[in-house]
Protein backbone atom coordinates (compact mmCIF):
# COMPACT_ATOMS: atom_id res chain seq x y z
CA UNK A 1 0.00 0.00 0.00
CA UNK A 2 1.54 3.35 -0.81
CA UNK A 3 2.24 6.13 1.60
CA UNK A 4 -0.22 8.67 2.57
CA UNK A 5 0.30 11.99 0.22
CA UNK A 6 1.20 14.07 3.20
CA UNK A 7 4.35 11.38 4.34
CA UNK A 8 5.30 10.84 1.13
CA UNK A 9 5.81 14.42 0.84
CA UNK A 10 7.56 14.94 4.19
CA UNK A 11 10.32 11.92 2.68
CA UNK A 12 10.47 13.54 -0.31
CA UNK A 13 11.56 17.00 1.69
CA UNK A 14 13.97 14.95 4.08
CA UNK A 15 15.44 13.60 1.21
CA UNK A 16 15.90 16.59 -0.65
CA UNK A 17 17.41 18.18 2.65
CA UNK A 18 19.91 15.79 2.63
CA UNK A 19 21.08 15.65 -0.51
CA UNK A 20 21.29 19.57 -0.70
CA UNK A 21 23.34 19.17 2.92
CA UNK A 22 25.17 16.92 1.39
CA UNK A 23 26.12 18.66 -1.63
CA UNK A 24 26.60 22.10 1.05
CA UNK A 25 29.13 19.43 2.87
CA UNK A 26 31.07 18.41 -0.01
CA UNK A 27 31.49 22.34 -0.87
CA UNK A 28 32.57 23.13 1.62
CA UNK A 29 34.96 20.39 2.21
CA UNK A 30 36.10 21.17 -1.56
CA UNK A 31 36.61 24.98 -0.57
CA UNK A 32 38.82 23.55 2.64
CA UNK A 33 41.14 21.58 0.21
CA UNK A 34 41.73 24.11 -1.86
CA UNK A 35 42.65 26.40 0.87
CA UNK A 36 45.10 23.78 2.07
CA UNK A 37 46.32 23.19 -0.93
CA UNK A 38 46.78 27.30 -1.49
CA UNK A 39 48.79 27.85 1.91
CA UNK A 40 51.07 24.64 1.33
CA UNK A 41 51.81 26.51 -2.06
CA UNK A 42 52.40 29.35 -0.37
CA UNK A 43 54.44 27.73 2.64
CA UNK A 44 56.60 25.93 -0.33
CA UNK A 45 57.18 28.95 -2.29
CA UNK A 46 58.33 31.23 0.91
CA UNK A 47 60.59 28.16 1.63
CA UNK A 48 62.07 27.91 -1.46
CA UNK A 49 61.89 32.02 -1.55
CA UNK A 50 64.36 31.67 1.87
CA UNK A 51 66.62 29.08 0.62
CA UNK A 52 67.16 31.01 -2.94
CA UNK A 53 68.11 34.17 -0.90
CA UNK A 54 70.58 32.07 1.32
CA UNK A 55 71.88 31.16 -1.42
CA UNK A 56 72.40 33.96 -2.56
CA UNK A 57 74.46 35.35 0.24
CA UNK A 58 76.85 32.59 0.10
CA UNK A 59 77.25 33.39 -3.45
CA UNK A 60 77.85 37.15 -2.66
CA UNK A 61 80.00 36.04 0.14
CA UNK A 62 82.39 33.99 -1.96
CA UNK A 63 82.53 36.43 -4.61
CA UNK A 64 83.37 38.97 -2.22
CA UNK A 65 86.52 36.62 -0.98
CA UNK A 66 87.78 35.87 -3.54
CA UNK A 67 87.73 39.70 -5.16
CA UNK A 68 89.45 40.65 -2.07
CA UNK A 69 91.69 37.76 -2.36
CA UNK A 70 92.66 39.16 -5.71
CA UNK A 71 92.92 42.72 -5.01
CA UNK A 72 96.47 44.14 -4.69
CA UNK A 73 97.94 46.17 -1.69
CA UNK A 74 98.00 49.73 -2.13
CA UNK A 75 101.55 50.51 -1.20
CA UNK A 76 102.05 53.01 1.76
CA UNK A 77 104.04 55.07 -0.58
CA UNK A 78 100.58 55.63 -3.13
CA UNK A 79 98.81 56.46 0.17
CA UNK A 80 98.39 60.34 1.40
CA UNK A 81 100.14 60.00 4.55
CA UNK A 82 96.42 60.61 6.53
CA UNK A 83 95.02 57.69 4.97
CA UNK A 84 97.68 55.17 5.95
CA UNK A 85 97.72 56.21 9.33
CA UNK A 86 94.43 56.28 9.46
CA UNK A 87 93.38 53.18 7.81
CA UNK A 88 93.77 49.62 10.02
CA UNK A 89 96.75 47.19 9.94
CA UNK A 90 96.54 44.37 7.07
CA UNK A 91 98.60 41.36 6.71
CA UNK A 92 98.59 38.95 4.12
CA UNK A 93 97.20 35.64 4.79
CA UNK A 94 96.33 32.57 3.18
CA UNK A 95 95.06 29.06 4.15
CA UNK A 96 97.34 26.24 3.76
CA UNK A 97 95.44 23.51 3.78
CA UNK A 98 91.57 22.46 4.60
CA UNK A 99 90.20 20.21 6.79
CA UNK A 100 88.58 16.67 5.31
CA UNK A 101 86.15 16.10 8.33
CA UNK A 102 83.97 13.03 9.74
CA UNK A 103 81.55 16.54 10.51
CA UNK A 104 79.69 17.65 7.61
CA UNK A 105 77.88 20.21 8.48
CA UNK A 106 78.41 22.68 11.58
CA UNK A 107 75.00 21.22 13.31
CA UNK A 108 76.38 18.39 15.20
CA UNK A 109 80.02 19.57 15.25
CA UNK A 110 81.38 19.40 18.68
CA UNK A 111 81.07 22.78 20.45
CA UNK A 112 84.75 22.41 21.70
CA UNK A 113 87.87 19.90 20.86
CA UNK A 114 88.33 16.64 22.69
CA UNK A 115 85.14 16.38 24.06
CA UNK A 116 84.67 13.74 21.46
CA UNK A 117 87.16 11.64 21.20
CA UNK A 118 86.29 9.36 18.31
CA UNK A 119 86.01 12.71 16.11
CA UNK A 120 88.77 12.55 13.19
CA UNK A 121 89.84 14.71 10.65
CA UNK A 122 92.83 14.93 7.94
CA UNK A 123 94.43 18.66 7.21
CA UNK A 124 95.24 18.08 3.66
CA UNK A 125 98.44 20.59 3.26
CA UNK A 126 99.16 22.72 -0.05
CA UNK A 127 102.40 21.40 -1.43
CA UNK A 128 102.34 24.85 -3.40
CA UNK A 129 102.80 26.96 0.24
CA UNK A 130 103.84 24.12 2.50
CA UNK A 131 106.66 21.45 1.71
CA UNK A 132 106.43 17.96 3.51
CA UNK A 133 109.66 18.48 5.14
CA UNK A 134 107.69 21.53 6.97
CA UNK A 135 106.00 18.49 8.92
CA UNK A 136 108.85 16.18 10.21
CA UNK A 137 108.47 16.08 13.72
CA UNK A 138 105.51 16.79 14.32
CA UNK A 139 104.25 12.91 14.52
CA UNK A 140 106.44 12.86 17.67
CA UNK A 141 103.71 15.41 19.45
CA UNK A 142 100.97 13.87 21.36
CA UNK A 143 98.81 17.06 20.44
CA UNK A 144 98.77 20.11 18.36
CA UNK A 145 96.89 23.15 17.99
CA UNK A 146 95.12 24.30 15.13
CA UNK A 147 94.13 27.83 13.41
CA UNK A 148 91.75 28.18 10.74
CA UNK A 149 89.06 30.14 9.61
CA UNK A 150 85.46 30.16 10.52
CA UNK A 151 84.35 29.58 7.04
CA UNK A 152 80.94 29.45 6.92
CA UNK A 153 79.78 32.57 8.92
CA UNK A 154 77.44 34.31 7.32
CA UNK A 155 78.52 37.42 8.82
CA UNK A 156 81.97 37.63 7.04
CA UNK A 157 80.80 40.27 4.14
CA UNK A 158 80.10 42.97 7.10
CA UNK A 159 83.15 42.50 8.67
CA UNK A 160 85.37 42.72 5.16
CA UNK A 161 82.72 45.50 3.58
CA UNK A 162 83.55 48.15 7.01
CA UNK A 163 84.75 46.65 9.66
CA UNK A 164 83.36 49.85 11.85
CA UNK A 165 80.01 49.62 10.94
CA UNK A 166 79.72 45.46 10.75
CA UNK A 167 77.33 46.19 13.84
CA UNK A 168 79.28 42.88 15.18
CA UNK A 169 77.11 41.71 18.63
CA UNK A 170 79.29 42.52 21.34
CA UNK A 171 77.82 39.85 23.52
CA UNK A 172 76.53 36.07 22.39
CA UNK A 173 73.83 33.50 23.48
CA UNK A 174 76.10 31.32 25.18
CA UNK A 175 74.47 27.81 25.92
CA UNK A 176 75.41 26.15 29.01
CA UNK A 177 73.44 29.74 30.11
CA UNK A 178 70.66 28.62 28.50
CA UNK A 179 70.63 31.66 26.25
CA UNK A 180 71.93 34.33 28.88
CA UNK A 181 74.71 36.48 26.67
CA UNK A 182 78.03 37.25 27.77
CA UNK A 183 80.64 39.42 25.96
CA UNK A 184 82.19 37.91 22.46
CA UNK A 185 85.51 37.70 23.85
CA UNK A 186 84.87 35.33 26.90
CA UNK A 187 83.51 33.05 24.88
CA UNK A 188 84.50 30.64 21.59
CA UNK A 189 81.51 31.91 19.70
CA UNK A 190 82.97 32.01 16.10
CA UNK A 191 81.14 35.14 15.62
CA UNK A 192 84.51 37.44 16.47
CA UNK A 193 85.71 40.49 15.29
CA UNK A 194 88.27 38.08 12.99
CA UNK A 195 86.54 34.41 12.22
CA UNK A 196 89.44 33.15 13.22
CA UNK A 197 89.16 29.82 15.61
CA UNK A 198 91.44 27.60 17.94
CA UNK A 199 91.76 23.91 18.80
CA UNK A 200 93.46 21.31 20.20
CA UNK A 201 93.71 18.11 18.43
CA UNK A 202 95.53 14.52 19.29
CA UNK A 203 97.78 13.95 16.39
CA UNK A 204 97.20 10.00 15.47
CA UNK A 205 100.07 10.43 12.01
CA UNK A 206 101.95 12.26 9.71
CA UNK A 207 102.15 11.30 6.23
CA UNK A 208 103.65 13.29 3.18
CA UNK A 209 101.14 16.08 3.28
CA UNK A 210 98.20 15.25 5.32
CA UNK A 211 97.86 14.94 9.14
CA UNK A 212 95.41 12.63 10.55
CA UNK A 213 93.78 14.04 13.74
CA UNK A 214 91.21 13.21 16.66
CA UNK A 215 89.38 14.82 18.92
CA UNK A 216 88.08 17.24 16.67
CA UNK A 217 85.48 20.19 16.35
CA UNK A 218 86.38 21.07 13.01
CA UNK A 219 83.56 21.16 10.41
CA UNK A 220 84.27 19.61 6.86
CA UNK A 221 86.04 21.89 4.23
CA UNK A 222 87.44 24.43 7.20
CA UNK A 223 90.41 26.74 5.93
CA UNK A 224 93.86 26.11 7.97
CA UNK A 225 96.22 29.15 8.36
CA UNK A 226 98.32 27.11 10.65
CA UNK A 227 99.83 23.99 12.71
CA UNK A 228 101.37 24.49 16.07
CA UNK A 229 102.83 21.65 18.52
CA UNK A 230 101.26 21.53 22.15
CA UNK A 231 103.85 21.90 24.85
CA UNK A 232 102.48 21.13 28.11
CA UNK A 233 104.73 22.71 30.23
CA UNK A 234 103.64 26.06 28.69
CA UNK A 235 100.15 25.81 27.27
CA UNK A 236 98.78 24.08 30.05
CA UNK A 237 98.30 26.48 32.81
CA UNK A 238 98.55 25.50 36.43
CA UNK A 239 95.12 26.54 38.90
CA UNK A 240 93.90 28.00 35.87
CA UNK A 241 90.38 29.33 36.93
CA UNK A 242 87.36 29.53 34.83
CA UNK A 243 84.00 31.48 35.51
CA UNK A 244 81.53 29.28 37.98
CA UNK A 245 78.92 28.86 34.59
CA UNK A 246 81.37 26.92 32.96
CA UNK A 247 82.00 24.53 35.79
CA UNK A 248 78.01 23.49 35.89
CA UNK A 249 78.43 19.62 35.65
CA UNK A 250 76.25 18.14 32.76
CA UNK A 251 74.83 21.41 31.84
CA UNK A 252 74.69 19.64 28.28
CA UNK A 253 74.62 16.38 28.84
CA UNK A 254 71.88 14.25 27.78
CA UNK A 255 70.34 11.18 29.93
CA UNK A 256 70.31 8.21 27.70
CA UNK A 257 70.12 7.19 23.77
CA UNK A 258 69.44 4.26 22.37
CA UNK A 259 69.31 3.20 19.23
CA UNK A 260 66.77 1.42 17.29
CA UNK A 261 65.95 -1.84 15.48
CA UNK A 262 65.27 0.19 12.31
CA UNK A 263 68.56 2.01 13.11
CA UNK A 264 70.48 -1.03 13.80
CA UNK A 265 69.63 -2.84 10.03
CA UNK A 266 69.49 0.80 8.59
CA UNK A 267 73.55 1.41 9.14
CA UNK A 268 75.01 -1.73 7.52
CA UNK A 269 73.47 -1.09 4.00
CA UNK A 270 74.56 2.70 4.03
CA UNK A 271 78.26 1.41 5.35
CA UNK A 272 78.76 -0.67 2.44
CA UNK A 273 78.68 3.08 0.33
CA UNK A 274 80.30 5.44 3.06
CA UNK A 275 83.25 2.64 4.03
CA UNK A 276 85.87 3.26 1.13
CA UNK A 277 86.36 6.98 2.08
CA UNK A 278 85.66 7.00 5.94
CA UNK A 279 87.94 7.95 8.33
CA UNK A 280 86.15 5.00 10.62
CA UNK A 281 86.97 0.69 10.68
CA UNK A 282 83.66 -0.51 11.03
CA UNK A 283 79.93 0.33 11.52
CA UNK A 284 80.49 -0.27 14.95
CA UNK A 285 83.20 2.15 15.60
CA UNK A 286 80.87 4.73 13.44
CA UNK A 287 77.99 3.85 15.66
CA UNK A 288 80.48 4.38 18.58
CA UNK A 289 80.75 7.99 16.85
CA UNK A 290 77.45 9.11 16.83
CA UNK A 291 76.77 8.00 20.58
CA UNK A 292 79.84 10.24 21.39
CA UNK A 293 78.66 13.07 19.40
CA UNK A 294 74.84 13.06 21.27
CA UNK A 295 76.01 12.57 24.44
CA UNK A 296 76.24 16.38 24.10
CA UNK A 297 73.37 17.98 23.16
CA UNK A 298 74.13 19.28 20.09
CA UNK A 299 70.94 21.50 19.43
CA UNK A 300 71.17 25.36 18.89
CA UNK A 301 69.72 26.89 21.36
CA UNK A 302 67.00 28.02 19.65
CA UNK A 303 65.90 24.29 18.59
CA UNK A 304 65.80 23.57 22.56
CA UNK A 305 63.66 26.64 23.28
CA UNK A 306 61.72 26.21 20.39
CA UNK A 307 61.97 22.65 18.81
CA UNK A 308 60.92 22.11 15.04
CA UNK A 309 62.70 20.52 11.83
CA UNK A 310 66.29 20.99 11.78
CA UNK A 311 67.32 23.04 8.33
CA UNK A 312 70.84 21.13 8.23
CA UNK A 313 72.71 24.61 6.81
CA UNK A 314 70.64 27.64 8.28
CA UNK A 315 68.66 26.37 12.19
CA UNK A 316 71.85 25.46 13.65
CA UNK A 317 74.46 28.58 14.03
CA UNK A 318 76.85 26.04 15.98
CA UNK A 319 78.68 27.42 18.99
CA UNK A 320 77.22 30.09 20.45
CA UNK A 321 73.93 30.88 18.39
CA UNK A 322 72.90 34.34 18.21
CA UNK A 323 69.38 34.26 17.34
CA UNK A 324 67.50 32.21 20.04
CA UNK A 325 64.16 33.59 20.85
CA UNK A 326 64.01 34.99 24.40
CA UNK A 327 60.41 35.36 24.48
CA UNK A 328 59.20 31.95 23.53
CA UNK A 329 58.84 29.12 26.10
CA UNK A 330 58.68 26.63 24.10
CA UNK A 331 59.60 23.01 25.16
CA UNK A 332 60.72 19.90 23.65
CA UNK A 333 58.65 17.54 21.82
CA UNK A 334 59.68 14.21 21.26
CA UNK A 335 58.05 14.19 17.85
CA UNK A 336 60.53 16.35 16.12
CA UNK A 337 63.00 14.73 14.14
CA UNK A 338 66.88 15.52 14.44
CA UNK A 339 69.50 15.01 11.93
CA UNK A 340 73.39 14.35 12.45
CA UNK A 341 75.30 14.23 9.12
CA UNK A 342 78.26 12.37 9.40
CA UNK A 343 80.86 10.73 7.30
CA UNK A 344 77.89 11.42 4.25
CA UNK A 345 75.15 9.10 6.32
CA UNK A 346 71.99 11.11 7.25
CA UNK A 347 71.61 9.99 11.13
CA UNK A 348 67.99 10.90 12.32
CA UNK A 349 67.35 11.02 15.87
CA UNK A 350 64.65 12.31 18.66
CA UNK A 351 65.06 13.89 21.81
CA UNK A 352 62.07 13.95 24.58
CA UNK A 353 61.75 16.38 27.20
CA UNK A 354 64.13 14.38 29.53
CA UNK A 355 66.85 14.25 27.10
CA UNK A 356 66.75 11.16 26.28
CA UNK A 357 67.53 10.30 22.74
CA UNK A 358 66.34 7.41 20.33
CA UNK A 359 68.55 7.67 16.84
CA UNK A 360 65.91 6.17 14.21
CA UNK A 361 67.24 5.82 11.13
CA UNK A 362 70.26 6.00 8.74
CA UNK A 363 70.58 7.05 4.90
CA UNK A 364 73.15 8.00 2.63
CA UNK A 365 73.09 11.96 1.70
CA UNK A 366 71.71 12.58 -1.26
CA UNK A 367 73.61 14.02 -4.22
CA UNK A 368 76.99 12.91 -1.46
CA UNK A 369 79.43 11.97 -3.45
CA UNK A 370 81.87 12.46 -1.28
CA UNK A 371 85.55 13.70 -2.15
CA UNK A 372 87.67 11.60 -4.23
CA UNK A 373 90.75 12.47 -3.22
CA UNK A 374 90.21 11.85 0.21
CA UNK A 375 92.29 9.35 2.45
CA UNK A 376 90.04 6.96 4.54
CA UNK A 377 91.07 4.69 7.45
CA UNK A 378 92.76 1.74 4.67
CA UNK A 379 94.81 4.87 3.88
CA UNK A 380 96.06 5.53 7.13
CA UNK A 381 96.12 1.78 8.75
CA UNK A 382 99.54 0.87 7.73
CA UNK A 383 101.03 4.32 8.82
CA UNK A 384 99.11 3.94 12.14
CA UNK A 385 101.64 0.88 12.79
CA UNK A 386 100.34 -0.97 16.13
CA UNK A 387 98.12 2.43 17.06
CA UNK A 388 94.57 1.91 17.46
CA UNK A 389 92.59 4.36 16.04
Amino acid sequence: MAPPHGLAAALAATAAAIVLSSLLYRRKCGRLASRVRELETALAAAAEKAASERRGRVRAQQSLRRALSEKEPCSDEARPAKAAAAAPASYPMAPIGTVQSCFSTRNGTPRQPLVVALARATVALDPARVPAAALEGLASYSHCWILYVFHLNTDLDKMWKDPARSKLKAKVRVPRLKGGKMGVLATRSPHRPNPIGLSVAKVEAVDGHAVLLSGVDLVDGTPVLDIKPYLPYSDSVKGAAVPNWLEVDGALAVESIHFSEHFVSALPICWVHAQKQSLYASADEFQDLIKQVLTWDIRSISQRIRPHRVNMEGDADDRCSEEADEDHEGTARSGVVYHLHLEGIDVSYRINQGSNIVVEDAALLTGAAGNQNRCGYLAWRDKLGSGVL
